[in-house]
């Protein structure tokens, strides 16, 4: 069947048209090291041949940026580059890529008395001269605080939309449409509902869905198709990315999955239920990728998930984080965080920090305090 698509506008990335009615473009993320070139050479090349439509590289400083242009020249794959808190990379990426992603949240990180439209003005004079469209990627995890502030704590939605629609009327007043947007976060429900009101708000601005931190398959799979089945099916998004934790040799496993929740939606099996169940276990990891800092955390990961096994009828959060630019924050909202640094990892309630502990520690301590929250829970 015919899938409905909202009237977005097109946006050329590459060899690639997102929007206007055109076809879903799936997408990744290396999880390779950006310096290491021969890897990542590897890895986007075999994310490509998978059949993603563009592959997303991470630069967050010079020599990741030199390695980039030598990583150019061994593959045909549409580009799109991830800056972070590292805006001024783009002037040196920019003539080698396609698309530029960039966070609001994360552009006050540097030049904090520099306003945020001065900013972007920056990168879309670059994008503009480099033939570049742009990402506007709003995660919930690292809303700016500034707007995060102006709302209570137990809303996460209206501060992403807020976020979100500034950036999209400044991007619109300086004359700059060439332009994509997402809200991304990892509950599925969450992740309907922004998209659903953002739809609404600006119904013109092609989609990127994604949920964030997805998790470990299949769970990861599963919480990501409740949100896809949902929006895509009310014709809303233009292009997927499927975040799950997997091994750098899977990492093409994000492709396939992407594209079977998108061949089951256009033939009508639709497998979701409604919402996701709050009354169960909920594990969310970040998705492998060039900022993780130690490998171990994959494996990590996996082990948090059949250590935890016992508490599965329990309605707790636990997250599993493998970087600095997503840990600190995106732990904060669940009930245990594990935020997975080069040699340790640091262990959080909520927001609390409890220690910071070895890879050969972690899980003892995560079970010490998750069998102390069942013992509150069971009263």
């Amino acid at each position: 069947m015919e899938l409905p698509r909202n009237p977005t506008r097109a946006v050329n990335v590459g060899s690639v048209i997102i929007g206007d009615s055109n076809p879903f473009a799936v997408q990744s993320m290396c999880a390779t090291r950006t310096q290491d070139i021969d890897a990542t050479v590897i890895q986007t090349n075999d994310l490509h041949q998978a059949g993603a439509s563009i592959v997303r590289i991470a630069v967050d400083n010079r020599k990741d940026a030199a390695a980039l242009e030598k990583i150019r020249d061994q593959t045909e794959a549409n580009l799109s580059i991830d800056l972070q808190e590292h805006y001024r990379m783009a002037e040196l990426v920019a003539p080698l890529v396609q698309k530029i992603r960039y966070n609001p949240g994360h552009l006050y990180h540097h030049e904090r008395k520099k306003p945020w439209q001065d900013k972007v003005r920056y990168l879309i004079d670059i994008a503009g001269k480099n033939d570049c469209a742009i990402r506007v990627g709003v995660n919930a995890g690292s809303v700016d605080p500034a707007i995060k502030d102006l709302f209570p704590a137990d809303d996460s939605i209206s501060p992403m939309l807020v976020s979100a629609d500034e950036h999209c009327e400044f991007l619109d007043n300086i004359g700059f449409t060439r332009y994509v947007v997402s809200l991304k976060d990892s509950d599925p429900d969450k992740v309907i509902e922004v998209n659903q009101r953002f739809a609404v708000m600006r119904p013109d601005i092609p989609l990127h869905l994604g949920v964030t931190e997805a998790g470990l398959p299949p769970d990861g799979i599963i919480k990501t198709r409740i949100a896809f089945e949902q929006l895509i099916s009310q014709g809303i998004g233009d292009t997927i990315r499927v975040s799950l934790t997997l091994p750098n040799a899977r990492k093409a496993e994000e492709i396939s999955a992407g594209n079977e929740i998108l061949a089951d939606i256009a033939s009508g099996r639709v497998r979701s239920v409604v919402t996701f169940d709050r009354t169960h276990l909920n594990i969310i990891s970040c998705p492998s990728c060039s900022r993780v800092e130690n490998e171990a955390f994959i494996d990590l990961a996996e082990d948090v998930k059949k250590m935890t096994e016992y508490a599965i009828n329990y309605p707790f959060t636990i997250a599993v984080m493998g970087c600095r630019v997503n840990g600190p924050g995106e732990t904060d909202d669940a009930d245990l965080g594990l935020w997975c640094g080069p040699r340790a990892v640091t262990l959080k309630k909520g927001s609390q920090t409890l220690g910071r502990y070895s890879y050969d520690e972690i899980l003892g301590q995560l079970k010490a305090q998750l069998d102390e929250l069942i013992a509150l829970h069971s009263g």
